[in-house]
C-alpha cells in the first residue's frame, strides 16, 4: 500500500510542478513530438494518471483484500479515465476562443460627445465608447465645435487623440 500511496502523492507533487513549470515536456524534445501525441504526453495528463494509479490502487487494496495485481489493473484504469477527462478538459480549454482585441481603428465611424469644448485651431475631448467601454480621448476638429455636441469619429490620430466632425441632424 505504501507504493500505492508513493505513487499517488508523486502524481499530485508532479501536478503542482506542471502548473508550476507549464510546457516543460512539451518543449524538452524541441518540438520533435509536435502533434504526435496531441497533448497525450502533457505533464497535468501523466500527473492525472500517476495520481489515480496511485490512490486508486491504494483504495482497492485497503478496502477490498484484494491482491497486488488486481490493485495495479484497477489504478491503471482509474488511472486511463482520469488522464483521458485531463486531456480533454485541457483541450476545451485550449479551444476556448476569446473576442478580438479592440483596437483604436475601430473607432472611425463611431459616434460620441464633446466633454470639453473643441477649438478650431487646438485639441479638445470626445467621450466615445470602444467596445462598450466609455473611453475619454483628445479630439481635433476642422471647425470649432461645442461642448455636448454629438460627433463622429473620422480618423485616429494618435493612441489618445481622434479627428472628429459634429454631426448633422
Amino acid at each position: 500500500m505504501t507504493l500505492f500511496l508513493g505513487l499517488g502523492i508523486a502524481g499530485v507533487v508532479l501536478l503542482v510542478l506542471s502548473l508550476v513549470f507549464d510546457g516543460v515536456l512539451e518543449g524538452l524534445f524541441g518540438g520533435v513530438l509536435d502533434g504526435l501525441f496531441d497533448g497525450l504526453l502533457s505533464l497535468p495528463v501523466i500527473a492525472g494518471f500517476l495520481s489515480m494509479l496511485g490512490f486508486g490502487g491504494a483504495i482497492v487494496l485497503g478496502t477490498t483484500g484484494a491482491g497486488t495485481v488486481v490493485a495495479t489493473i484497477c489504478g491503471v484504469l482509474a488511472g486511463i479515465v482520469a488522464a483521458w477527462l485531463t486531456w480533454k478538459f485541457s483541450r476545451a480549454l485550449m479551444r476556448d476562443q476569446t473576442s478580438v482585441t479592440p483596437r483604436g481603428e475601430d473607432l472611425v465611424g463611431t459616434s460620441g460627445s464633446v466633454v470639453t469644448a473643441i477649438p478650431a485651431d487646438g485639441y479638445g475631448e470626445v467621450l466615445l465608447r470602444l467596445a462598450g467601454q466609455p473611453v475619454k480621448l483628445a479630439a481635433k476638429s476642422a471647425v470649432p465645435v461645442g461642448r455636448g455636441t454629438e460627433v463622429w469619429v473620422e480618423a485616429v490620430l494618435s493612441t489618445t487623440s481622434v479627428a472628429v466632425r459634429p454631426v448633422e441632424h
